[in-house]
């Protein structure tokens, strides 16, 4: 073992401590798939590494006990195909179908440990840069000369215009409250029906799903079409932003198929009490005489809605960072994984699919 092989390793052992004029080479803002994901990459870079956010908060907080999962045994973390769900699932001689929520935070945790990755609790208030960059939080100041920063999906959050006293899916994770209630729940993608079916578990009196496309169909999905664009964006640098607009158009209807218009098998059944009014153009809520509204209408970006990055004024598109082909934003040194790359790389990246070539692209840009 080299002299820089055994720091590292106790780097990994331990934890970075904090000191004041302490400058870590990555700071990790969110530790979600994305942020987990990113840091290992950059901890194998041999790059002294923190990770500050509540472990998987998004998954724990926003997301219903008795979820179950669209994704397989294939999604996994590592950019290096070692610390991978499947070897999780075979080390626990587990084989699940469908996953449920639970399993994939157990194996999140698993992989946590065994990467000796040190989540710190904490809550970056502000971001600034001055040389480096400095993150402020409850606890202090970190200081690192690159930031990736991978904010959850709660912030961005979309309603119609004309919600009102509703609630998103994003924030309904307890249904206790729902017994005997009638509940509208606008929106036709998988949150809406899983969490129509949820609700009927919990004794909702009747449930409406209404939405504005063709009624989807309940069949098993295969996400393996998903590989070669992945292969695709690690192989050609730039790759989903230097196609004809025709072929990103492709992609997206594609995942449209398979994401919206076609929904879990295991879906149907649980939906025995919920009535659905498909291909609905305008949506009267008041139609519907509902004790509570549920809005399942997805999230937009609005890199607004991240405080923490405010100061930094990125350039944005569309609500989306602007990126280079490494996923480094208008400001050198800061990456932006997940969902905020959607736009410039594809679809993909708003899954966990996505998340070890994420890690592997913004890896090898480090310095």
């Amino acid at each position: 073992m080299t002299i820089r092989e055994a720091m590292v390793n106790s780097d990994r052992q331990a934890g970075p401590a904090r000191a004041p004029g302490d400058v870590a080479d990555v700071l990790v803002i969110g530790a979600g798939p994305y942020g987990l994901a990113a840091a290992k990459a950059a901890r194998d870079k041999g790059l002294s590494t923190r990770i500050v956010g509540r472990h998987m908060a998004f998954w724990r907080e926003h997301m219903p006990a008795g979820m179950l999962l669209r994704s397989g045994p294939d999604w996994h973390l590592d950019h290096a195909h070692e610390l991978t769900f499947q070897r999780y699932l075979d080390d626990q001689q587990l084989n699940e179908d469908p996953i449920p929520l639970a399993l994939f935070l157990a194996y999140t945790e698993w992989f946590t440990e065994q990467a000796g990755l040190d989540v710190k609790d904490e809550h970056v208030t502000a971001l600034r840069h001055d040389g480096h960059f400095v993150a402020e939080t409850e606890n202090g100041s970190i200081e690192a000369r690159q930031v990736i920063a991978a904010p959850g999906i709660a912030h961005f959050t979309n309603t119609p215009e004309w919600a009102s006293g509703g609630e998103h899916t994003c924030d309904l994770v307890d249904f206790e409250g729902f017994s005997g209630a009638r509940v509208l729940i606008v929106g036709g993608r998988q949150s809406a029906y899983e969490w129509a079916a949820l609700l009927s578990e919990h004794g909702a009196e009747h449930i409406d799903v209404v939405h504005r496309h063709p009624k989807p169909r309940f069949a098993k999905v295969s996400w393996g079409f998903v590989d070669p664009l992945i292969d695709e964006t690690l192989a050609h640098r730039g790759w989903f932003r230097n196609l004809p607009q025709s072929e990103r158009d492709a992609i997206a209807r594609r995942f449209w198929e398979v994401g919206r218009l076609t929904l879990e098998h295991w879906l149907e059944p649980r939906l025995q009490r919920v009535t659905i009014h498909a291909d609905t153009p305008a949506i009267d809520p008041h139609a519907f005489n509902a004790d509570r509204i549920v809005f399942a209408t997805g999230y937009t970006a609005d890199l607004r809605r991240v405080p923490y990055l405010q100061p930094l004024q990125i350039a944005t598109r569309n609500g989306f960072p602007v990126l280079d082909e490494s996923m480094q934003s208008s400001q050198a040194g800061l990456y932006l994984p997940g969902f905020t790359a959607t736009q410039d790389f594809g679809p993909f990246f708003g899954f966990v699919k996505g998340a070890p070539a994420a890690a592997t692209l913004v890896a090898r840009d480090l310095t």
